[in-house]
């Protein structure tokens, strides 16, 4: 039965081709616009994805606070209220993992007769953990290091590219404010941050090398900033409440007293970016999901102009022993395959047009399996919705006044 209700939906479709073919536009087009604006919307999560996941997981940061001098004040970092002491007692807490104090800012980088203007971190091991960070060549300076001032130094991607060239950064000496550092190691590669930064323009050093060496130090032990790791992200908010109880004890603030820092959390900012980009999946899809709207209508106007031709044919169908059952099948069968089959063609154009996309602008496109069956299930729901009026019809027509129309 089915075989047979299959050929002559068919064959229907077959006898007015052009028609066929123009109602299928519709859905093609509906169906390769969902594809593409979910692979570009997934693409853009995906990027945003990365993006954090370069950042560390879980991170906080501990900011030192600002400074008013005659009235004049300064923003968060001028004043040199964080230290070293600091961050050795935020280890202690429950629920921290990793603590990185860093004192940081830029300087020109020389070597030979090159020169490039980079982020220099002075920090202390713990930092390339809660960060995530790589070593691809060469080795990390360790804790005697720090405590012995050493001149050594972890070079980024675009530093050592602008520094080096194609020459190995790996053991050669480069500048920094007059004094020489011995490259060790070469970071592995992160790209921007969330703020668009070069997280690769960097040159990290141990943090009492960075304080004597580089930067100077007028208060013994400060830092710019601490960055603190939680162990999960669930501990976050307790790590959170901890650091500040244990920093407001440490700098002797009285209740009531503004805290002399800022925390921020890393984590908050990343999950932000990544709802914007999940909303902004949506929204195209929900865009490219009304031409599937126009092409279910276009299904429907063309099922009512098929019903109108075949008036006759279906009366000798009724007359004959058809059941009007098997009428309202026979319809929908025809909507369905009209749908189904734009759908094929428009999610082949749709994943086309995803790959050239991602060939003409280097745009992430992500086509994941979930998108393709929505799209084909959305489809196949339109065509028989919006077909099912038309067979409805078609199945109530009188046989004896279906079998008078010419």
């Amino acid at each position: 039965m089915l075989s047979a209700m299959l050929g002559e939906a068919w064959h229907a479709m077959g006898a007015n081709r052009m028609r066929t073919a123009l109602t299928m536009l519709g859905m093609v087009i509906g169906v390769g616009s969902v594809v593409l604006m979910m692979a570009i919307g997934q693409g853009a999560q995906y990027a945003v994805a990365q993006t954090i996941s370069t950042m560390g997981s879980n991170l906080y940061i501990v900011i030192s606070g600002s400074t008013s001098t005659g009235g004049v004040r300064s923003g968060g970092g001028g004043g040199p209220t964080l230290t070293v002491a600091d961050a050795e007692a935020i280890a202690t807490l429950d629920g921290v993992l990793n603590v990185a104090p860093v004192h940081q800012g830029t300087q020109q980088i020389v070597h030979g007769p090159n020169n490039w203007s980079s982020t220099v971190v002075g920090t202390t091991p713990p930092y390339l953990e809660a960060r995530a960070w790589t070593i691809t060549d060469g080795y990390p300076f360790g804790e005697s290091d720090v405590r012995s001032a050493t001149r050594v130094a972890l070079i980024g991607q675009t530093a050592a590219t602008n520094l080096f060239g194609a020459e190995d950064p790996l053991g050669q000496t480069i500048r920094i404010r007059q004094s020489p550092f011995l490259v060790i190691g070469v970071l592995g590669k992160k790209g921007q941050n969330l703020d668009g930064r070069d997280q690769d323009d960097t040159v990290i050093i141990p943090l009492t090398t960075a304080q004597r060496k580089v930067f100077g130090n007028p208060f013994p032990g400060a830092v710019r900033l601490i960055m603190v790791q939680a162990n999960s992200p669930e501990s976050m908010p307790a790590v959170e409440t901890s650091v500040t109880a244990l920093l407001r004890q440490r700098h002797r603030l009285r209740d009531g007293q503004d805290n002399d820092f800022f925390l921020r959390n890393l984590a908050a900012a990343a999950d932000s970016a990544a709802e914007t980009t999940r909303v902004m999946s949506v929204l195209l899809g929900a865009i490219a999901s009304v031409s599937l709207l126009v092409g279910g209508i276009g299904i429907m106007n063309i099922m009512l102009v098929s019903v109108t031709e075949r008036t006759r044919e279906i009366g000798i169908r009724l007359a004959i022993g058809a059941r009007r059952k098997d009428i309202l099948s026979q319809f929908l069968l025809e909507a369905l395959m009209i749908s189904v089959a734009g759908c094929l063609i428009g999610l082949v154009l749709g994943l086309g047009g995803a790959l050239l996309v991602n060939s003409l602008t280097n745009m992430a496109i992500v086509v994941s399996g979930a998108a393709v069956l929505v799209a084909f299930g959305v489809a196949a729901g339109i065509g028989i919705f919006f077909g099912y009026y038309p067979a409805h019809r078609a199945a109530a027509l009188d046989p004896i006044e279906a079998l008078r129309h010419q």
